[in-house]
């Protein structure tokens, strides 16, 4: 594993290795199958942190499904700015759809927190 990773002006150690992490998305996957497997469920991912754990999970999941994405943003840089603004909304029709919301990172839980109400 690396020393540190920069993102912006912070600097990160790494906690889990890549195999780590590709470990637990597959079991999420068989997780996830469990549940969904005759559901054909949507996957929304809200861009742009969660693209690519979006793709290597529905690469996981041994079923069909479908993927979305929305775009919100609530940051400038690396600080919260308190506001949430969509930048792509919301366009799969999810009405008696099972949804699994993908995202990156949930910090203060804001984004998630306006958002929701809207599905």
């Amino acid at each position: 594993m690396m020393d540190s990773i920069k993102i912006h002006d912070l600097y990160f150690r790494p906690y889990l290795s890549a195999a780590d992490i590709r470990k637990r998305v597959e079991a999420m996957g068989h997780e996830l199958n469990a549940v969904y497997a005759d559901k054909k469920p949507v996957f929304l991912g809200v861009l742009n942190g969660a693209f690519v754990f979006a793709a290597d999970l529905l690469r996981a999941c041994p079923f069909e499904c479908e993927l979305s994405f929305i775009k919100l943003s609530s940051y400038s840089g690396t600080a919260s700015t308190g506001d949430v603004v969509t930048r792509i909304g919301l366009e799969a029709d999810l009405a008696g759809r099972h949804v699994v919301l993908v995202e990156d990172i949930i910090d203060s839980g804001l984004t998630m927190h306006r958002f929701l109400p809207e599905l």
